[in-house]
């Protein structure tokens, strides 16, 4: 599998799939990647690897972005603060996003690269409670930074689709992952989710796609590594929760915790790498560049606003209600 860090390129509260235009949208989200995202992204029109400059991501002709909810931590006294993040083991980087391109585990199932001006949404961000979840949307509570922190498949054992209801010593992994089967003719769908489909079984299995989405993609899958530590203290959580952390949306459930992906690699890179079965984040079919190289990649935010990293903010960006 292909496994790789795309460090931070801005914290910003637009939307190009969801909210296309609007400065600001809604809520708060992190976004890695190339640096040509903004809010107007229409799809086939816009090829990010014909307009992008830069690209925070290990893979170098990788100017696709990548973007998720931001996590606060809601005080006592009803302040926020956002949740830095650690990253993932056997990567360097600067806070940002694990990304995972996935073929079927037989070893020789072939799959198709995304075409330009593809699009998907994974996840539901009005969900506030376990009904309607998509597969493979999941939170684990790690117990330990120094004891393999973050190992293991996803969505397996004691991960949950809540925020875990507890404090967790070695912070959260927070996972999603979209559907691997594709019409085979649109690059979006108003929902953004109407294009694609899950398989049957497990597609690591090699499970089947349905008939009305005949083509089989690669796994793409998301992990964050939230840096819950520092906001471990009881003392400090709000009164009568179970746990202290909010999604950007007003979600303090974990239920409606979802990632964007918009597609944009250099013409052909990634079916050439999916065909060759490229490893990790160093692949001698793919150029690659320096965690020090992808940090220098960065965007200043469109909606200029505080974001609560160095400050405690009075409300979530956008006013949002918070539901635990």
């Amino acid at each position: 599998m292909m496994r790789f860090q795309c460090s931070q390129l801005t914290i910003d509260r637009i939307d190009p799939l969801v909210q296309p235009g609007a400065t600001p949208s809604t809520h708060m989200h992190q976004i890695v990647g190339g640096n040509s995202f903004n809010a107007s992204m229409t799809p086939v029109s816009y090829d990010p690897s014909k307009v992008a400059t830069c690209t925070t991501c290990d893979y170098s002709e990788d100017f696709s972005n990548y973007w998720t909810a931001s996590l606060y931590f809601k005080a006592k006294n009803g302040t926020f603060k956002r949740v830095p993040q650690m990253v993932n083991l056997g990567l360097s980087g600067k806070q940002g996003v694990t990304v995972y391109y996935i073929p079927p585990y037989d070893g020789k199932t072939k799959v198709t690269a995304f075409p330009p001006g593809f699009r998907m949404l994974a996840g539901d961000a009005m969900l506030r409670e376990k009904t309607g979840m998509q597969r493979g949307i999941c939170h684990r509570c790690e117990a330990n930074k120094q004891q393999s922190p973050f190992g293991g498949a996803p969505c397996t054992g004691d991960d949950t689709g809540n925020l875990p209801q507890k404090a967790c010593g070695g912070g959260i992994r927070a996972t999603i992952t979209f559907p691997t089967c594709w019409d085979g003719k649109n690059v979006d769908s108003p929902n953004h989710k109407d294009h694609v489909a899950y398989p049957s079984g497990s597609f690591e299995a090699n499970g089947a796609c349905p008939s009305t989405h005949p083509v089989k993609l690669a796994q793409v899958m998301y992990e964050v590594m939230w840096d819950t530590t520092a906001f471990n203290d009881k003392s400090n959580w709000p009164s009568g929760v179970q746990q202290p952390f909010v999604y950007s949306m007003g979600d303090g459930t974990g239920y409606g915790w979802h990632g964007d992906y918009l597609f944009g690699w250099k013409e052909g890179v990634l079916q050439k790498a999916l065909d060759a079965r490229c490893n990790l984040n160093n692949c001698k079919t793919l150029k690659t560049q320096t965690a020090a190289a992808g940090q220098q990649c960065a965007k200043a935010q469109a909606v200029k606003e505080p974001v609560g990293d160095s400050e405690w903010l009075s409300s979530l960006p956008g006013d949002q209600t918070v539901v635990f």
